[in-house]
């Protein structure tokens, strides 16, 4: 599966292990401003270094321009932030799955604004899979349709939420708390915290937007 995995400047304490992509022949790196270091830092040269780099020092930006092939240096004054820029440019490589690391913890309205992005680009793009990724939560907005849940011991808990609209007659299989055609409304916390009884499950629903959180206990 074609991936671009974009890495982002939050707090590197929670950033996502690197090291499973950098296995693989079909993964894409692309730095967002301080993310670009953190790549630099794992041994990993992005493709693809963007943003205004406001958060680099001197040296560090020398360092980015002297290993990295293409760096695009934006204005600070703009009206894209770096992580925006960075799925711009993620849509050049014809990927399948879009990874944001690095874009949780620290100011909350980055991640609100990464979380907005993530939307937006999902529904312009239902074709590319976008997914964030920290330590211990994968998030993931899901469109209209039957999408099959695999279980994954690191993460147990999963949490559906509608994002921007309510999500209409959806349906949970294989799950501890199972529905048929319900509706989770704005707002709603009422399908928090449920799980997978085996190995594959489901989720499907007619319309909105659903907001997917696999998550962990630490």
């Amino acid at each position: 599966m074609k991936t671009v995995v974009i890495c982002a400047g939050g707090p590197i304490d929670e950033l996502a292990p690197l090291e499973p992509y950098k296995l693989s022949d079909e993964v894409v790196f692309i730095g967002a401003d301080k993310g670009s270091v953190y790549l630099l830092n794992e041994g990993i040269i992005p493709t693809v270094a963007v943003g205004d780099f406001d958060s680099l020092s001197s040296e560090e930006f020398l360092d980015l321009t002297n290993r990295v092939a293409s760096v695009k240096v934006a204005s600070v004054d703009k009206n894209e932030t770096d992580t925006d820029l960075a799925l711009i440019h993620s849509l050049d490589f014809d990927p399948q799955q879009v990874v944001l690391v690095g874009v949780t913890g620290g100011r909350l309205d980055h991640f609100i604004s990464v979380l907005n992005s993530v939307y937006r680009f999902q529904k312009d793009n239902p074709g590319i899979q976008f997914i964030v990724r920290n330590k211990w939560n994968e998030m993931r907005l899901l469109t209209p349709g039957i999408i099959k849940l695999t279980t994954n011991p690191q993460l147990p808990f999963m949490s559906f939420f509608a994002f921007h609209e309510n999500v209409e007659e959806i349906t949970l299989t294989g799950m501890k708390y199972n529905v048929s055609n319900e509706t989770i409304n704005i707002g709603s916390s009422r399908f928090t915290s449920n799980q997978l009884l085996d190995e594959h499950g489901s989720i499907s629903f007619s319309s909105g937007i659903c907001l997917l959180i696999r998550s962990s206990d630490q």
